[in-house]
């Protein structure tokens, strides 16, 4: 019998809702927050209000786009965290009410196990490619920077993780220094198809194992545009272009020496890349050319996948119901999970 799953996201600015069945995508659709790009960052109380907006008319449409009726939904899973704590407590709410209106049981997600999982998500009339266990999983965004160990779509098990800052606020805080709008990490990756690579040279942390930091980056960063802006005004404007390949070269080259050292030191050649900075040229094409080099078995999601989606959390909410992991109403969200 088929399991068809309806899935809340709403842990940051994007309010989305997918239908899964039996692992198949049939509807995934979100409802973006530009409000908060003149703020410089997402704006909790503007999020959790722009959510409680879109949750309803955003979980009717993805009913209609997937051709599915309430009725025919068997479990509702939702984001628990890590996030905003208001913007989880809407998709949360929503959530329970759900379940309970239709009788059907609730599974809790962790955010970021889903950000992985995106990796197993199906779709229709496509050929769809999956990675064997174990797999090994680079988990980069504007919150986490994370090296994953899944021996199964449940069992993960982190081994390198970041200290201070993740790769996606390096990216978001440099461009704020260089006057670029939140979020900058689209914009720097633009531009860096411009520029050159080998242009500047930024200090790279020396941090020992599988772990990250960036602290150190940005305020290398930060302290070379304060010494030639003395000397040049306008000296962003005039090298935007070559700023960002460099800084971007010095970010996937970080993440990019991390990984080969993961996949030396555990022998795994099933290698991935999630979440939302899995998004840059830079890291993609980087990473295709290791795979190439070390004869890596590389699995990259699609654009669609790699940003905050419900697909992710619905297809991790499959698994959590093939195992009967399932949530009591009394569940709280968390900020940190």
């Amino acid at each position: 019998m088929a399991v068809t799953i309806l899935a809340i996201e709403s842990s940051c600015d994007d309010t989305s809702v997918a239908i899964i069945r039996d692992g198949y995508v049939l509807s995934n659709l979100i409802a973006n927050q530009d409000i908060h790009m003149s703020y410089g960052g997402v704006v909790p109380e503007l999020a959790s209000r722009a959510h409680q907006a879109n949750i309803v008319p955003v979980t009717h449409q993805a009913l209609v786009k997937a051709g599915v009726n309430a009725e025919e939904i068997d479990a509702v899973a939702f984001t628990r965290g890590p996030g905003l704590l208001g913007s989880l407590l809407v998709g949360t709410s929503f959530a329970k009410g759900f379940a309970l209106a239709q009788n059907i049981p609730l599974i809790e997600v962790n955010h970021l196990q889903a950000h992985v999982l995106a990796h197993f998500i199906l779709e229709k009339d496509k050929n769809n490619r999956l990675p064997s266990f174990p797999f090994l999983c680079l988990l980069v965004s504007g919150g986490h920077t994370r090296i994953i160990i899944m021996k199964s779509q449940l069992e993960l098990k982190v081994i390198g993780n970041t200290i201070d800052d993740a790769a996606g606020e390096a990216f978001d805080k440099c461009g704020k220094v260089m006057g670029f709008t939140y979020p900058a990490g689209p914009l720097i990756d633009k531009l860096a198809s411009e520029g050159n690579i080998n242009a500047f040279r930024f200090s790279k942390p020396h941090v020992k194992g599988l772990d990250f930091s960036f602290s150190g980056l940005k305020t290398s960063f930060l302290y070379f545009l304060r010494d030639r802006l003395k000397e040049d005004p306008d000296f962003i404007e005039h090298n935007k272009a070559d700023l960002c390949a460099s800084l971007q070269h010095t970010i996937v080259s970080i993440l990019i020496g991390k990984v080969v050292n993961a996949s030396l030191q555990t022998g795994i050649r099933e290698i991935g890349i999630a979440g939302g900075v899995s998004a840059n040229s830079g890291l993609r094409n980087e990473m295709k050319r290791e795979a190439e080099k070390r004869n890596w078995n590389l699995f990259i999601p699609e654009f669609r996948y790699t940003t905050d989606n419900a697909a992710m959390i619905g297809i991790t909410g499959y698994y959590k119901y093939l195992r009967g992991e399932f949530s009591g109403h009394d569940v709280t969200p968390l900020a940190r999970y």
